[in-house]
């Protein structure tokens, strides 16, 4: 007799975890619940309370969410100290989305000092997992040598795993790799591929040099058409270099009718992106009447915004224009150019 209750107080008693386990796992199953119903009717004060009361538990879900809401201020003031310590419980029990968030933490040297390393060994620990976002990161810091050894090799390598998840930015980086050989071998019908996908993604960077390889018949028979297509795609998305150059396609009429009023268009666009290229033609054009009305004291402005750089011709030009004002026009196209840097640099 006393042998069977010696043998049966040990299945009672795994039965009792058992069942305490499972009325704990139900509980915080109900945490979770009401954590998500409260983000439906916004109200995160009470989701931030029961991701907590979960996180505490030990959950791992809630501790990242926590970690989310402390780093944004929602629910609870701002804070990446703490935003920090919950991602870290995450992390160390292997949430992949918590250790890439860990690697920004560092990478920005929020909540914690930043410290290239520890961002390069949480960031792997999360690709390894197959964390597009974090394999993207691990190809950006083995291109620029941060807080692990410079290697195109290694950066091609992380590339290719996060673009083959549909990563677009990675996508553009291969673009970029194959079209200069770094890495991998050059090659312009690779480089075409992979701009192709980043760009029907929207990424108005592989847009442009999509277009751009379009335009010069790299890696693909040369179409005017597809480039002023996709160089528009990316213009519209405010993509200054893409505007430049539309700006030039439609002054020389390269691929369509030679247009002014659309050159100006585009030219004043990514002119008043700071991009002094198109600050310098701009002024030009003020000079000459092309596409414009005529106006010395808007070709000084813009022009004197292009010289602030080292375009020789701007200055020159500047000086030219400036002679012909009186000097009354010349104060107020100075007063116009002071406020079309402070337009410029408040968008920045």
């Amino acid at each position: 007799m006393n042998k069977a209750l010696k043998n049966i107080k040990p299945i009672v008693f795994f039965l009792f975890c058992s069942i305490s386990f499972d009325i704990y796992a139900s509980e915080v199953d109900i945490w979770l619940n009401n954590a998500v119903e409260a983000f439906d009717i916004k109200d995160v004060k009470q989701a931030f309370k029961w991701y907590l009361k979960a996180a505490e538990q030990g959950n791992i879900e809630a501790q990242f969410f926590l970690g989310i809401m402390h780093k944004n201020g929602i629910g609870t003031p701002q804070d990446n100290k703490q935003a920090f310590k919950w991602y870290l419980k995450a992390a160390n029990k292997g949430d992949s989305y918590a250790q890439y968030e860990l690697g920004l933490l560092y990478t920005n040297g929020l909540g914690v000092p930043q410290d290239n390393k520890q961002a390069a060994e949480w960031y792997l620990k999360s690709a390894e997992q197959g964390n597009d976002e974090a394999q993207h990161q691990l190809g950006a810091i083995y291109y620029l040598g941060l807080g692990v050894q410079k290697s195109y090799n290694q950066a091609a390598e992380w590339f290719l795993k996060s673009a083959e998840q549909g990563n677009s930015s990675a996508m553009y980086f291969l673009g970029v790799f194959y079209s200069k050989g770094l890495g991998v071998t050059k090659d312009h019908i690779q480089s075409i591929k992979w701009f192709k996908k980043s760009a029907e993604h929207g990424h108005d960077k592989a847009q442009y040099k999509l277009g751009e390889q379009y335009f010069h018949g790299l890696g693909a028979p040369q179409n005017h058409k597809k480039a002023i297509q996709w160089y528009t795609k990316s213009a519209e998305q405010g993509n200054d270099e893409a505007q430049h150059v539309l700006g030039a396609i439609y002054a020389k009429g390269k691929g369509v009718t030679k247009d002014y009023k659309q050159s100006v268009k585009w030219f004043k666009r990514s002119a008043e992106q700071g991009n002094q290229s198109s600050q310098f033609i701009l002024g030009s054009m003020y000079t000459s009447g092309n596409g414009v009305i005529p106006s010395n004291k808007k070709a000084y402005a813009w022009l004197a915004l292009a010289a602030m750089g080292e375009n020789l011709k701007a200055h020159e030009y500047r000086d030219e224009v400036a002679s012909k004002l009186t000097p009354s026009g010349l104060e107020e196209a100075q007063e116009l150019a002071s406020k079309l840097y402070e337009k410029i640099n408040s968008k920045k």
